[in-house]
Order: structure tokens, then C-alpha cells, then sequence
């Protein structure tokens, strides 16, 4: 991802805001550090014993944040695993440079491939704790500071890895993943005049720090998909991004509830990744295509030059008595053809080294099934907040979308266009999956997931494809410590999957595992 000084203003106000709730604290502000000492560590990934218990392992900090430290309590379950992880010294990420907001854990697999498993986001004391669940088996966690939560790849900021404890229970894997943190730079920012006074901003509560902070993410999250010509190659996604952020913005100004606000932002952020990630994608597709168009032009001049030279060497031998004049054209034609040659050749050799430098390090899945499968993200994703995951296409029906077991109105009219998109992908499965934050509540989430079902059904699609589930609070999204978190995970998922789009998310690829030459 690259960054311009231009989209850097949030994170130079949220300097400001993070240093107020730092001198609440009681903490000094941390002035930004532009430069890193380069280093290699090794993270080992750890095969957790199924269904054995809950286990411990420890976080230590890296060069870069030396006073970190944490711990968590992993214990692998029927179909999940859970992660309950805690952290201390977590000063502000911005010290990393300021387009650096907040810090993300993931979940390295021993292949070197990453999963995002949520954002970690320091209270006043700087500490902080997460609570999720994964369906990786075997791993190692690192700590990363990133531009906004919803990356789908770790940068190269590591602060902190997990250190396997003697008592910890579970098989360690011989193969670690290597990372080399490299210089900062990699992102530019020109400070303007005055910016210090933003270090000066008021005192704010925990819930106000936290929706400030998620709409700075968001307009970094937007600023980086513009960057990378979002706009021209996903502009139904990145426009559902703004829109989800302006409505943010209006909600924080309205002094709506903080869940409400964070809620539309970290929407709006993952929104801004997805059309970053397809921009990316259908640009590489477009060299690779020119450089493809060029070869064949190439050949096809090399074949016309050596037709031409062939029919002027047949007419010199034709015709002696003009030899001079023939053997002048015949040179001629010669050197047109080696021109053509050297020509295609050198398109050739272009040609192979785009093939050969793939947009994702991973193998990817047929062209078509990855064209259809972007393309109904796009669709989907101008209906109703769309993930793309291993497990398929994931919409998300929110919580604030029911009036206790039934769809409110405009959810009911989106669920109904999702119907008529779905309509037209006869050979896609539905499965509809409702989830709560406790084991039993008023509306049942498996009643939620039917009113989505009726609706669907009831707009043509055929009730074969569409099955039902109610997972209750089997699959957190967040922690339930909050309003906010409980909020969140009241919600019914519609998970579209098939032979038809492939099983492999366009964005995934594999994680390296050597280190940077």
C-alpha cells in the first residue's frame, strides 16, 4: 500500500486526540519517529491440542516497541478456535509516522499466510484486550501497526510476537515465518505550519476517542483505495465507502449513540479495502493483457517481414538481369525482419516477466470464476455491507436492521434486491446464518434468519437453494464487554458460495515465509 502526504491530515489530528487522552492519563504526548533500525525476527506458529483445554502463551515486544508485552489464553474448540489475548505499553502507533492509527493481531498459518483477527484499541493506561475466534488449527499471533483495522496484510511494522510458554499446551511447528521489519519511509507526510497546535485538543471519553479514531481510519482506508485508482477500476465500492463514511460523519456531528458511529465507519473502512484490493487486481489484468496485445502485434510483423523477404529473395533469383535493384530490396526486407524479430522478442520477454510477477504471491483461482466473483461483490456490495472470505461471499444484515425477530423497512426493500440479484447466479447456494450475543434471547437468532429467508423467497428465489441456521453466540464477532461489541454480534449472515466463483478469495495469497533481500 502507498500512502501521499495528501491524505495524512486525520492522522495528524489524531495525533492531537491520542495525545489528549494520554495527558488524561497523566502520560507525556509521544512525538512521531521517522526511522526504524532494521532487524529479523522469527515468530513460531503453534499447533493447539484440539479440544484439550484452554493454554497460555505470552506476547514480547520487538525493537520497535521493546516495553510491550501481553498474554493470551487460546483453547481449541469443535469447528472454532478461541482467543482471548490482553496487552500492556501499547503507546500510539503514530510514533511509527502518522499515517500509522491503530494496532491489528494476526494469525500467521506455518505456510506464511495471514488472517486478520481484529483491532486492538489502547485505552488511556495503553492497555488493551481482544476476544475472537478463528478456524486456523495451527499458528503463530503477531501485533502490527497499520493505516486503518480492516487490512487484509500485515505491514511491516511488527511491535509484538507470540512467545511459546514451557507449559504451553499444543504441537510446536518446525517452520517459522520470518519477517524483516524495514526503514520507515515508506509512506511520505509534509507537516504544515501550525500543526502542532492539533497536540493541544481536549480531554475526550473512551466511546468518543474510539469513534474519532475509527473515522480517521476510514478516511485513510478511502484515501489509499483513491490512491490506487479505485475510482476508475471499483467505483460502485469506493463510492459505497464515502457514503458510508459521510454518514458516519453525520451521526458523530448529531451526537448519535458511539456504536452507531463506529459501526458506519469500520463499514466504510472495509468497504475502502475491498475496492482497493479489486483496483489493484484488474490493473495487474490490464498490463498483463497490453503486454499480451503487444506480443501478438509483434509476431504478427515478424511474419509479414518474412513473407516479404522470402518473396523478394524468390524474384532476385527470378530475375538476374535486375539483380542490383533485387538484392537492394532483398537487404531491405532483411533488416525489416530482424527489426520485427528483436521487436517480439523483447515484447516476449516483457510478456513472460509480467506472467511471471503475479498481483498476489498465491496461486490464483480460473479467470472467470475470479471475474464472477468480483463482480457479484460489487453487486452485493451496493445492496448491503459484503466480506469476501474462504468460506464465500458473507452479507451482513445488522442488528439495527430488526425490530425483534422481523426485518424494519428500508432493510426489508435491500434484502429484496439482494433476492433479485441472487436470481440471476442460478447454480450459487444461500445459507442463512443468524447469530446473537447469548446463548437464548427474545427474538431467536434462528427466527431472524427466517424473516431474511421469507423475504427472499418470497421475491422468486427458490426456497432448494436457501437453507437456515441458528448459531446463537457460537461465533462472536467482538468482545461482549461493550454495547457496542453485543450490538455486533446480533446480526444474520447470508453466505453465498459455488462451484461458479470458486472457493478461494481474489484478495488472499500466501504470506512469505523467507526473509527480504
Amino acid at each position: 500500500m502507498k500512502l501521499t502526504s495528501a491524505l495524512c491530515l486525520s492522522a495528524l489530528c489524531f495525533q492531537g486526540f491520542r495525545a489528549a487522552g494520554q495527558e488524561a492519563a497523566g502520560k507525556p504526548a509521544v512525538s512521531p519517529i521517522y526511522s526504524v533500525t532494521v532487524v529479523s525476527r522469527t515468530t513460531k506458529a503453534i499447533n493447539y491440542q484440539y479440544r484439550g483445554g484452554p493454554t497460555r502463551i505470552d506476547f514480547r515486544g520487538t525493537v520497535l516497541l521493546p516495553a510491550g508485552k501481553g498474554q493470551a489464553t487460546v483453547e481449541s474448540q469443535r469447528g472454532r478456535t478461541e482467543i482471548q489475548a490482553s496487552f500492556e505499553n501499547l503507546t500510539a502507533p503514530t510514533q511509527y509516522g502518522r499515517e500509522y492509527l491503530t494496532y491489528t493481531l494476526w494469525a500467521i498459518t506455518p505456510e506464511g499466510g495471514p488472517r486478520n483477527l481484529g483491532e486492538l484499541i489502547p485505552d488511556g493506561s495503553n492497555k488493551a484486550k481482544l476476544r475472537v475466534t478463528t478456524d486456523l488449527q495451527a499458528f503463530g499471533l503477531i501485533v502490527t501497526a497499520e493505516p486503518y483495522g480492516s487490512a487484509r496484510q500485515p505491514s511491516d511494522v511488527v511491535v509484538l510476537e507470540n512467545e511459546v510458554r514451557p507449559e504451553t499446551v499444543g504441537s510446536i511447528q518446525t517452520i517459522q515465518a520470518k519477517y524483516e521489519l524495514l526503514p520507515r519511509g515508506h509512506y511520505t507526510w509534509h507537516i504544515p505550519d501550525g500543526a502542532g497546535a492539533a497536540a493541544n485538543g481536549p480531554k475526550v471519553s473512551m466511546d468518543k476517542y474510539e469513534a474519532q479514531v475509527e473515522i480517521y481510519e476510514a478516511q485513510n482506508a478511502i484515501s489509499i483505495a483513491r490512491a490506487a485508482n479505485a475510482a476508475t477500476y471499483a467505483p460502485d465500492t469506493i463510492g459505497k465507502a464515502e457514503t458510508l463514511l459521510v454518514e458516519a460523519q453525520q451521526f458523530q456531528a448529531s451526537k448519535a449513540p458511539t456504536s452507531v458511529v463506529v459501526q458506519n465507519a469500520r463499514e466504510a473502512s472495509e468497504t475502502a479495502e475491498d475496492a482497493r484490493v479489486i483496483a489493484e487486481r484488474r490493473q495487474q489484468e490490464e498490463k498483463l493483457a497490453a503486454v499480451e496485445k503487444e506480443a501478438a502485434r509483434a509476431k504478427q510483423a515478424q511474419e509479414q517481414a518474412q513473407t516479404e523477404a522470402q518473396g523478394a529473395k524468390a524474384e532476385a533469383d527470378a530475375a538476374r538481369a535486375q539483380a542490383d535493384a533485387e538484392r537492394a530490396a532483398r537487404q531491405q526486407a532483411e533488416a525489416n525482419a530482424a527489426e520485427a524479430q528483436s521487436r517480439a522478442e523483447q515484447a516476449e520477454a516483457a510478456r513472460a516477466q509480467a506472467a511471471a510477477t503475479p498481483a498476489a504471491p498465491q496461486t490464483q483461482p480460473g479467470a472467470q470464476q475470479s471475474e464472477l466473483r468480483m463482480r457479484l461483490l460489487e453487486q452485493l456490495n451496493g445492496v448491503l455491507a459484503t466480506r469476501d472470505t474462504p468460506r464465500g461471499l458473507v452479507v451482513t444484515v445488522a442488528d439495527s436492521a430488526f425490530s425483534g425477530a422481523e426485518l424494519r423497512e428500508p432493510a426489508e426493500s435491500r434484502v429484496s434486491h439482494l433476492a433479485a440479484v441472487l436470481a440471476s447466479y442460478p447454480h450459487l447456494r444461500v445459507d442463512l446464518e443468524g447469530h446473537s450475543d447469548s446463548p437464548a434471547t427474545g427474538a431467536s437468532s434462528r427466527n431472524r434468519a427466517e424473516a431474511v429467508q421469507r423475504v427472499l423467497v418470497g421475491e422468486g428465489l427458490p426456497a432448494s437453494r436457501v437453507s437456515v441456521e441458528g448459531l446463537d453466540d457460537t461465533r462472536l464477532l467482538v468482545s461482549n464487554s461493550t454495547a457496542a461489541g453485543r450490538e455486533q454480534n446480533r446480526r444474520v449472515e447470508i453466505v453465498i458460495s459455488g462451484d461458479a466463483i470458486g472457493t478461494l478469495p481474489y484478495w488472499d495469497r500466501a504470506y512469505s515465509l523467507m526473509p527480504k533481500r
